[in-house]
Order: C-alpha cells, then structure tokens, then sequence
C-alpha cells in the first residue's frame, strides 16, 4: 500500500476529514464553483476564443499585407515607371498607387502651372490618405487584443477573490478548519486567476507583435510611396 493510501487510512481512523482526490479536478471544482465564479470563467473563456480568433485572422491578414508590400517595393525597384502607372493587386495596397495615379491624372489641368514639387506634395498627399484607410482596416479589432490583455487578469482575480470570500464564509458557518473543508475553495477560487492568466497572456503577447509588423509595414509603405511620388511627379500628367 502506497503512503499517500496509508495517510488517508489514518486519516479516517482518526476522524479527520479526508478530501477525495476526485473533488479536486478542475471539472468538478467548475462545476461546483459560485455562480459568480461561473460567469467569471465563462466570460474569460469567451475573451480567450474570440482573442484567439482575432489573432488567427490577424495573422493572415499580416502575412497578405507583408507580401503585397513585397511585390510593390520589387515593382519600384525592378520595374519600369509604366509598370507602376498599370500596376494593379488583388491586395488593398494597389488602391494606394491607384489614388496617387488618379490625383497625377486628374489634377494635371487643374494645376497646369505648379513646380515638380508641388505636384509630387499632391500625389503624395492622396496616397497617403489612402494608406490611412489601409491603416485603419488592418487594425480593426486589433484593440480588443489589448483590452482583454490589460483587464482579463483583474476579471480572474476578480472571481478569486469572491471565491475566496465564500470559502472563508462557509469556514465560518462550519466551524470546521480542516484542509478538506478549506481546499476545493481555494482551489475553485484559484481557476478563475489561473484562466485569466491565460486569456491575457496569450493576448498581449500577440498585440505587441503585431503592432511591431504593423510599424514595420506602414513604414514600408511610407518609403514607397515617397519614392513613387518622387517619380511620377516627374512625368507630365495627361490633360484630363
């Protein structure tokens, strides 16, 4: 016989409650906790799945972004001026050269007079609005992933502490300070901190990376569009 069987042998000869390992799994403590504890952990796991959705999708999204940037910087660098006038992608980033080539078109009669700089600050301009609207799509839901990472711990600790709270109540009521009477408390408490930890981690994590590649990439995209500013703006526009 095993000593920890032995233990509880004794334990019960002498009276003194014996806690059954199976009260102490994580799905009978669940399923026994507080009703406010349950809505802490079904509200945490919740957070986790749509986080853990966010940054699947978000992953993609980068991983297209990133390629598409790939494929302009090749374009300005390899091609040719009318490559980049035509240049066409199924990805968002095409409509950002497509706005600076529709300002150089069409506001060519409108400012037939103004210097090579001028018409680059304009084209330069439209694009760079357009890249706050690529801006503005990537990042959408993109917050939530630092929401729930900043506020997941406290909504954990939250439920530990309530739980903790009825633990020390029902010692009270009980009279009774025995480890089989004060453990499934604490440790039901403890789940909720222990799923917080969970749901944020993961989630601040993946929101400081993806906010890296974000910087990365929209500096990427600010660099070509400076360049590609630079030499349309050198080309005559057709009159409109």
């Amino acid at each position: 016989m095993s000593l920890s069987l032995i233990s509880i042998a004794a334990d019960a000869a002498e009276g003194v409650a014996v806690v059954n390992p199976a009260d102490l799994s994580i799905m009978h403590l669940v399923s026994n906790a507080d009703p406010v504890v349950k809505v802490v952990l079904v509200l945490l796991v919740m957070f986790s799945f749509i986080c853990w959705t966010v940054m699947f999708e978000k992953a993609i999204d980068m991983w297209k972004a990133n390629k598409a940037a790939e494929r302009l910087e090749r374009t300005i660098e390899e091609g040719t001026l009318e490559d980049m006038i035509n240049y066409s992608d199924a990805h968002a980033v095409s409509h950002i050269i497509a706005q600076g080539n529709r300002e150089w078109r069409e506001g060519a009669g409108e400012h037939a007079h103004e210097s090579l700089h001028e018409v680059r600050d304009r084209v330069e301009r439209a694009m760079r609005l357009e890249l706050s609207n690529e801006t503005r799509r990537i990042n959408k839901r993109l917050p939530f992933l630092a929401t729930v990472g900043s506020s997941a711990p406290f909504i954990g600790l939250f439920g530990t502490v309530w739980g903790i709270m009825n633990t020390f109540t029902g010692i009270a009521a009980a009279h009774d300070t025995s480890l089989a009477t004060v453990a499934p408390g604490i440790a039901e408490a403890l789940i909720a901190t222990g799923i917080g930890l969970a749901a944020a981690i993961p989630s601040i994590m993946a929101y400081n990376s993806f906010a890296t590649n974000m910087g990365r990439y929209i500096g990427r995209l600010n660099t070509a569009i400076g360049i590609y500013a630079g030499r349309l703006s050198k080309r005559l526009a057709p009159a409109a």
